[in-house]
């Protein structure tokens, strides 16, 4: 029950009042309107409809195998990543899906129609994030912070990667490079820059933990057209001079990937499982890659 679980918590009372809600967290907390449980087992007295898994990453796998195991014909969202490294998993009795609410975004989704009519010859997704501002003061000790406990950019910044599959294609890799260059209380990746081609396009992708200068763009220059999404001020940009803005309200991304969960409204956007895996495959030849240049 850390902040986004308590993100996701205050949607679902919000917005569906039907709901009975239910909290398992191994801290003692308080929630109102909400059952506390203390233990998975209880979860199966309770045969829920609908379970979110926003425990720390290298827990998701041993949470989804016990749901899997024990339940049957639900809907399961697993916080993204969907886990903190590759893994084999059969799923059959329950749907599953991936907690990448961007896809949701406006501005994503109107970036998503302008593309039917741009094909990109560069692409470059630029991602600086401050961790100890969204994190608060004990980022030091957050799962974000401990590459054990599947924290660092890679695997925390994993939107962009999906963002990049979802909107774009399959990644070919040709340069990787990422490590800690920072002085954070760390011990996760704080950085990575990585070039490669999606179809025909140059591709570049830089993530980073430490930068106060915070954006989340995506710049996409086709023969006809420059695009540029700008995440954080919740615009769009055409050649330079044409603006779109949207609602700035990254909760409302959170409730439509719930409705599209729980009413089947456009559930065409959710990220399945099988999306989610492929996420993990490139994040999985990212850390090969490098690897390898380092062999060398």
């Amino acid at each position: 029950y850390g902040s986004i679980a308590k993100r996701h918590f205050l949607i679902i009372k919000k917005n569906f009042k039907f709901a009975k809600l239910y909290i398992l967290s191994r801290r003692k907390i308080k929630a109102d309107n909400a059952i506390i449980l203390k233990s998975r087992e209880e979860i199966k007295k309770i045969k829920p409809d609908y379970v979110i898994i926003a425990s720390e990453t290298n827990k998701h796998y041993s949470d989804l195998i016990f749901l899997e195991k024990n339940l049957k014909n639900i809907n399961i969202l697993v916080e993204k990543p969907l886990f903190h490294k590759k893994k084999k998993i059969n799923v059959k009795k329950n749907n599953i899906y991936v907690g990448y609410n961007l896809r949701f975004h406006p501005g994503v989704l109107f970036l998503r129609k302008l593309l039917i009519k741009n094909n990109p010859i560069d692409i470059k997704i630029i991602t600086n994030s401050y961790l100890p501002n969204w994190r608060n003061d004990k980022y030091s000790s957050s799962y974000s912070a401990n590459k054990k406990k599947g924290g660092g950019v890679i695997l925390d910044l994993s939107h962009e990667v999906d963002l990049a599959l979802w909107l774009f294609g399959e990644i070919k890799i040709s340069f990787v490079r990422f490590g800690k260059q920072s002085n954070l209380k760390i011990s996760s990746e704080d950085n990575l820059k990585l070039f490669g081609k999606i179809k025909n396009a140059n591709f570049y992708l830089d993530l980073s933990y430490y930068s106060k200068n915070e954006i989340r763009n995506i710049y996409i220059d086709t023969n006809k057209n420059s695009l540029f999404l700008d995440l954080k001020n919740n615009l769009i940009k055409i050649n330079n001079t044409k603006k779109n803005f949207f609602p700035d309200d990254i909760n409302q991304s959170y409730l439509n990937m719930h409705e599209a969960i729980i009413l089947k409204k456009n559930a065409k956007y959710l990220c399945k499982i099988d999306q989610g895996r492929k996420v993990l495959d490139v994040i999985t030849r990212i850390k090969k890659f490098q690897l390898k240049e380092v062999v060398k």
